[in-house]
């Protein structure tokens, strides 16, 4: 256990910081499952709808510095991949 004043203040703020960012990535999860969900269904319309926020969520959480951006670029390449294919089928 940490003994200094600053050490003990870097913990509490660790702590907080981990609540929030678990809660931001399972705002993601949540939001990539039901664009998931959609697009098993075969509705071209809920999916994109769902595509949209989606990828406007996994930007903004991007943007608070919770995941890298590369894995922005990544999840969102992802998403578009399905959408697409989607479409086309």
């Amino acid at each position: 256990m940490a003994h200094t004043i600053s050490a003990l203040k870097r913990i509490r703020q660790s702590e907080k910081r981990n609540l929030r960012n678990k809660s931001y990535k399972s705002k993601m999860r949540t939001m990539v499952k039901k664009f998931t969900a959609a697009a098993t269904t075969g509705d071209a319309q809920t999916a994109e709808a769902a595509f949209k926020t989606a990828t406007s969520t996994i930007a903004s959480i991007g943007s608070k510095g919770v995941i890298h951006k590369n894995q922005v670029a990544r999840r969102q390449s992802r998403l578009a991949k399905k959408l697409n294919a989607l479409k086309t089928a």
